[in-house]
């Protein structure tokens, strides 16, 4: 016992040790780290097409030219998409402020009959709440400057990253072979092509993902009575794929339509509530158990990536930290030495049923 104890707790401390370092370079190397494993993300997904092209005898550069174009060419029209829908809502601003104010005696009456507030105390809470506002509006644009900035900074350098992982794809191939050693050759190469699987797995779950919050936005819009509730749910589905703004600029259509062609209040608020509970059934239930399948990664891990994540990253990190997650795993597979994480990470390890349950004693 006690010799267990005299290897465990230097092994545990130096886990520990890794772990706080890591989470402190990837804290505040959050600028580096997130446009490179953009990047990284890009490469593995084009180098099956760039290979392809260059068997086909086209030069290298070339070919990594047309395969990243294509990728800014489809982000572009998601972007321009969303440019289109910001318009159309700005058009209608007008309308929606009308159809507000035609619904503030009807607010009024329903807070103070459900609350007890009269229309005076109403008044000086809202005066309040925008004075609140008016203060905060300096720092809130300040920040969301700042973020906007950071978003560039983050677009430009990932097709820049993308494009020298593929260039010098063999250098790097070569570095990693030099830091692990000949002898680890042949485990090194199956990494590396279980990776690029891997990213191909992940694109493919977060696809289904979207595909089955679009379904469920639509039956909800549907159910609404909103006109054009397929499109509308597809699209605020598929443009969760822009960080923050995506989400937010897609759901004010659907909002935008129910507020102009319904007469009751509760649709567009309805909306409201449907898209809120939509996003945490695919950021907590769909999005784990989907990509999670794709990959073999435990739904529990897949959870854990993702609430880390998001609390080190935000959105991005929350899409990076599963196919990292993934590699984790696919390297865990191969080393001897991570065979206990392995039974963390892998989802044929969890609970196979009685059987299985009946033969441990917990």
């Amino acid at each position: 016992m006690q010799g267990f104890r005299a290897n465990f707790l230097p092994t545990s401390l130096r886990y520990l040790q890794f772990i706080f370092i890591s989470l402190v370079l990837l804290y505040f190397g959050k600028t580096l780290f997130v446009p490179l494993l953009f990047g990284l993300l890009v490469a593995f997904l084009a180098y099956p097409v760039c290979k392809w092209l260059e068997s086909k005898r086209w030069k290298r550069p070339f070919a990594i030219s047309v395969v990243i174009f294509v990728v800014v060419l489809i982000f572009l029209f998601l972007l321009l998409l969303l440019i289109y829908e910001l318009n159309i809502f700005l058009h209608d601003l007008p309308l929606i402020t009308n159809k507000l104010k035609a619904h503030a005696p009807g607010i009024q009456q329903w807070v103070m009959n459900n609350t007890g507030m009269n229309f005076d105390t109403q008044l000086n809470w809202f005066n309040t709440l925008v004075s609140g506002a008016q203060n905060g509006l300096s720092s809130y644009l300040k920040s969301l400057f700042n973020a906007t900035v950071s978003t560039i900074f983050i677009l430009i350098m990932i097709p820049v990253y993308a494009s020298l992982f593929l260039y010098h794809r063999e250098t790097f191939v070569k570095y990693l072979q030099s830091l692990f050693g000949q002898i680890y050759h042949d485990e090194l190469q199956q990494i590396l092509r279980r990776s690029i699987l891997t990213y191909f797995h992940f694109v493919k779950g977060t696809f289904f993902v979207y595909l089955i919050v679009g379904v469920l936005n639509s039956i909800g819009l549907l159910l609404l009575g909103i006109p054009h509730a397929i499109l509308y749910g597809m699209l605020t589905a598929f443009m969760t794929i822009i960080p923050y703004i995506g989400i937010l600029i897609s759901a004010s259509m659907p909002v935008t339509v129910a507020l102009i062609t319904k007469d009751s209040l509760w649709n567009p608020v309805g909306v409201v509530l449907l898209f809120t509970f939509v996003q945490y059934l695919e950021a907590n239930v769909i999005f784990p158990r989907v990509v999670g399948a794709q990959l073999n990664l435990s739904t529990w891990s897949t959870l854990v990536a993702i609430i880390a994540g998001t609390l080190l990253w935000g959105v991005a990190g929350m899409i990076l930290f599963i196919p990292m997650l993934a590699i984790l795993k696919i390297v865990s597979d191969q080393v001897e030495g991570l065979k206990s994480i392995n039974i963390l990470l892998n989802r044929k390890e969890g609970y196979q049923g009685r059987a299985a349950a009946s033969s441990v004693n917990c």
